[in-house]
């Protein structure tokens, strides 16, 4: 337990701003640039915003998610990390979980947080910006999943970067249409099927994403 809390806090150390891979800093601006260039895009109308801002605000999230991708599995691969986890009896799926969490942690709540800025800049009401935050509270744990996994799968390989973001927008739709669709149909079942899912790729992620960094470290 402390060898995995260890590593919890090194990915964490990692991950947040100032450290060695910032991956927090960069998808938040993102999302918030989106916020800001929104209403540019479609003009000052306000029924206009406040009925499309909630739908902007998860696209704006599923566009940052892919920023940090090549950062998150890569660096360690090419470091020998896991060779050195590995002789100390760390599987190779116990890391990728706790990369998961640490990548959630360093990556969902700060979103929470930026999506109240963004609802001033949005015109997102009081009831729809609390069904966006239950939507982020769902789905970001999969897009971290996501994330965590295609990056596995991508470590080593040349255009591995662009590669990611192309693979995870496809894989993360279903979060969007039901993360998006609780808008629309009153929050509490298109938000159920949102956590169904993000439970889904949370268990599937670890086996996933260490088979995918066991065969690039034996290849």
């Amino acid at each position: 337990m402390s060898a995995l809390l260890r590593l919890l806090r090194r990915d964490l150390a990692a991950f947040m701003p100032g450290g060695r891979r910032g991956g927090t800093l960069l998808p938040i601006l993102f999302f918030l640039a989106v916020a800001m260039l929104y209403p540019f895009a479609v003009g000052p109308d306000a029924p206009v915003l406040a009925r499309t801002g909630g739908g902007v605000a998860w696209i704006g999230a599923l566009l940052a998610a892919i920023l940090p991708l090549d950062r998150l599995v890569a660096p360690d691969l090419e470091q020998g990390f896991f060779d050195h986890w590995a002789l100390r009896g760390i599987s190779e799926e116990v890391v990728i979980a706790v990369r998961v969490l640490a990548h959630w942690l360093s990556f969902g709540p700060p979103l929470m947080l930026a999506a109240l800025p963004a609802s001033a800049l949005l015109g997102i009401d009081g009831k729809t910006l609390y069904t966006v935050e239950l939507g982020l509270l769902a789905g970001t744990p999969g897009l971290a999943a996501i994330g965590v996994t295609i990056a596995a799968l991508t470590a080593g390989l040349r255009a591995g970067a662009a590669l990611s973001g192309l693979l995870l927008i496809p894989l993360a739709v279903p979060l969007l249409i039901f993360g998006a669709g609780a808008l629309s149909t009153g929050g509490e079942s298109g938000i159920a099927l949102t956590a169904a899912i993000s439970l889904v790729l949370l268990a599937i992620a670890p086996f996933a994403g260490g088979a995918a960094v066991r065969a690039a470290r034996e290849g």
